[in-house]
């Protein structure tokens, strides 16, 4: 027997959303209706906008796989697709056994930002130039890219 899923229109208001979790700071709330987002994506794109938003500090301890994806009534594949987003977008880490955090830098961008900085930096270095020299030059094309 074959069990058929009907329409989101016939779905009783029980069955949207009413899904939270209070882990502390963590809140999630996850719409199941068929015509929502997957349930990875709803919870990745929560937990990054608490984490840019301030609303999760830096290092603060996301629950395990496990335990959130029980709290959830989700598969733990749902719940760790998430957090590898996350973590390719530099939002969370993971130290190994001691668990998920919030990252320091919870916006990717200035992760990144920070990083081609310190690159030309390094670069400057090695063509030479002086400290006075790589900053305006840097000055020079920030002000030529942003059209001031």
């Amino acid at each position: 027997m074959r069990h058929v899923r009907p329409p989101a229109s016939e779905f009783p208001d029980r069955w949207r959303t009413i899904c939270r979790v209070t882990s502390t700071n963590l809140k999630i709330t996850l719409d199941r209706a068929a015509d929502a987002a997957a349930p990875y994506e709803q919870l990745r794109a929560q937990i990054a906008e608490q984490a840019r938003s301030g609303g999760l500090p830096t290092g603060f301890k996301l629950p395990t796989v496990r335990g959130l994806a029980e709290e959830l009534g989700l598969a733990a594949n749902t719940v760790a697709k998430a957090y590898r987003a996350l973590e390719t977008d530099g939002v969370i880490e993971t130290r190994g056994r001691h668990g998920t955090f919030v990252a320091a830098a919870g916006d990717a961008s200035r992760r990144e930002a920070a990083g081609a900085a310190q690159a030309y930096a390094e670069r400057a270095q090695r063509l030479g130039l002086t400290f006075d020299e790589a900053v305006t030059a840097a000055l020079d094309a920030l002000r030529a890219r942003y059209g001031q």
